[in-house]
């Protein structure tokens, strides 16, 4: 399993995933920068505002909140740039890992973005739980990682096996497995917890699956 995270660490850096890696970064870049933006509007409607100074200071607080929230919109953004990368970026692990197998096949565009978009809205939720679990000494932290290994565990395995496979067999080979695509998902949800590297989620996060599918194929 640490084998493959290595592995998978070292792709994302590698020449072939370069030109995937900028734009995976420039796209969930953008997405948090929007998030950012939205937020900001939204608090400065709610609140009324008096003096120039007080917006200032308002936005400036949104500011740090959502740059300390960073971690808890990682995993939802990253569930959503996935479906735009997945494929291009399975295709060359699948490459790497098994030059002589069959390749994937993409999963088809209306699934794959339904998949991605239920999984951003599950990852959106367990975001908004955690915080509140944070007033919970101990407990907040605990959950957010238990909880984010076990959806993009599960969403990004799926998301290889159904490169094989149809939806139906991919899940049921996912939960046949359960244990140990939860432990390689425990992995990405503490990827995810590390600002600034966590914008590469999307590109780590994919090949550890590819790897661990083909392993288990």
């Amino acid at each position: 399993m640490f084998q493959d995270a290595f592995d998978s660490f070292s792709d994302v850096f590698s020449r072939p995933f370069r030109r995937v890696m900028a734009k995976s970064l420039a796209l969930t870049a953008a997405a948090l920068a929007l998030a950012w933006f939205g937020l900001d509007r939204l608090a400065l409607s709610l609140v009324p505002i008096g003096p120039a100074w007080l917006a200032t200071a308002i936005s400036l607080a949104v500011g740090l909140g959502l740059l300390a929230g960073l971690m808890v919109l990682a995993a939802p953004v990253s569930s959503l740039v996935a479906g735009f990368f997945f494929d291009e970026i399975a295709a060359c692990v699948e490459r790497e890992v098994d030059p002589e197998g069959p390749p994937g096949r993409p999963a088809p565009a209306l699934e794959a973005a339904m998949f991605a978009l239920r999984y951003t809205g599950l990852s959106a939720l367990v975001g908004v739980i955690a915080l509140v679990l944070l007033f919970v000494p101990g407990l907040g932290l605990v959950a957010w990682i238990g909880a984010n290994g076990y959806l993009l565990g599960r969403e990004y395995f799926e998301l290889a096996a159904m490169r094989f496979r149809s939806a139906s067999e991919a899940r049921e080979m996912r939960r046949h497995y359960a244990l140990l695509v939860f432990a390689h998902g425990l992995l990405i949800a503490g990827f995810v917890a590390v600002p600034l590297l966590n914008l590469l989620t999307p590109l780590f996060a994919t090949t550890l699956m590819v790897r661990l599918h083909k392993r288990l194929a």
